[in-house]
């Protein structure tokens, strides 16, 4: 069973000592290029930033978290550790299984130690950094949960979408076309309604890469996570808006996206390793109500020059995925998939198999190419002999050439 609690992960992860504590780094210039050092080399500790200089004392900022296999074995309840393969089996049982729990609902939790209503809700007080040199502003949410209902099934989504600090009660949230919430709240606004939006800005890692996959349509990342727990999340529901958010959050905020309300947002350094999306206005969150535990945790996953934080615990995932597509569409003898690192996990994909008759390579590479999982993002598809390892470059290479 993985732990449930961000600091009960935590715990583990300096246990296995892979966890730095830097004191005294400032946000708007030290922390960013602090994370972006240790996010250089995969493998490298996380790293926890305190008494950060201006902001309450005990108001700690986490970053740098999922860039080691260890560190996400410990966050699906894998022992730290497992292999990169059997990480790579774990997502692909995990997937193909489906497992669900529906969220259980608690009177409270941690996470209402500090509530803030109205006038006295103010993000500035949370350490935020400006995580790149050339960022329009301070971006509370990278390792986020923006949470919406939809208005016509009740179905909850939590998806991560990159939120900007606008000022003490004001956020914008950035959804690219066709994602989950960004098609909830175009409902709401088609019959001249505001969107109820609660937001999580620190919460375990598990719930975090959830909200960064493709979910099925209909489908709640809450419920899901709590098949990698092994039982349901413990959730309270925000005052202002009823939306569900996990008891044991380290910070929270919800409010409200009226239509046609719009700020300048961005840009934010992107996963691609620059600048992709520019500036340009996106939708206001009017915050109602702000809750943190104390001592708060903000959770940073920053996007850089893949593989990054953003980026790296995709791979393992994405393995699976494909492998199981591959499956499901009757491509026999498939022995490893790998999804390289050096392309964020995105742009290069090798699938390694038994070869059983003529056209079963090129058949098994068209799907991996075409399949869900497979098509997004990627560029190249390699498929090489059983004897060739698809996670070690070289000697894909070696059998390319």
């Amino acid at each position: 069973m993985a732990n449930k609690d961000l600091r009960d992960w935590l715990a583990a992860v300096d246990q296995i000592g892979e966890l730095k504590t830097i004191v005294g780094a400032e946000p708007k210039e030290e922390i960013g290029g602090i994370v972006d050092l240790y996010q250089r080399k995969m493998g490298n500790a996380a790293v926890l930033f305190d008494e950060v200089p201006g902001f309450p004392k005990g108001a700690r900022v986490l970053a740098n978290i999922l860039t080691s296999v260890p560190r996400i074995n410990l966050a699906v309840g894998l022992p730290h550790d497992a292999t990169e393969m059997d990480l790579v089996q774990w997502w692909r049982t995990y997937m193909r299984e489906a497992p669900s729990f529906e969220p259980t609902e608690v009177n409270g939790g941690p996470l209402i130690e500090n509530v803030l209503e109205g006038a006295a809700v103010d993000l500035t007080k949370i350490p935020t950094p400006v995580w790149h040199e050339h960022d329009g502003g301070p971006f509370i949410g990278t390792a986020c949960l923006v949470i919406m209902k939809d208005p016509d099934s009740g179905w909850v989504n939590s998806g991560t979408y990159r939120v900007q600090t606008q000022g003490p009660n004001l956020a914008t949230v950035m959804m690219s076309p066709g994602k989950h919430c960004r098609i909830m709240m175009q409902k709401y606004h088609e019959r001249g309604q505001a969107c109820p939006v609660a937001v999580v800005v620190g919460n375990h890692p598990a719930i975090f890469m959830l909200s960064g996959l493709e979910i099925p349509y209909g489908k709640s990342e809450l419920a899901a996570a709590g098949g990698i727990f092994g039982e349901p999340v413990e959730i309270m529901k925000m005052p202002r808006t009823g939306l569900p958010v996990p008891a044991n959050a380290e910070i929270a905020f919800e409010g409200f996206i009226h239509p046609n309300d719009v700020m300048q947002e961005g840009p934010l350094g992107e996963w691609t390793g620059y600048y992709a999306g520019g500036s340009r206005p996106e939708p206001v969150i009017r915050i109602e109500t702000m809750m943190h535990r104390d001592d708060p945790i903000l959770l940073g996953a920053i996007p850089a020059v893949p593989p990054n934080d953003n980026t790296f615990y995709l791979g393992t995932y994405r393995c699976g995925a494909i492998w199981n597509q591959l499956e499901a569409a009757g491509i026999p003898e498939v022995r490893g998939v790998w999804t390289h690192e050096a392309g964020g996990s995105r742009f290069w994909t090798t699938v390694a198999i038994k070869q059983l008759y003529g056209g079963h390579a090129k058949q098994a590479g068209m799907v991996a190419a075409h399949c869900h999982a497979g098509a997004y993002c990627n560029r190249w598809t390699i498929v090489v002999d059983e004897d060739i390892d698809p996670a070690n470059i070289n000697d894909v290479i070696w059998a390319m050439s």
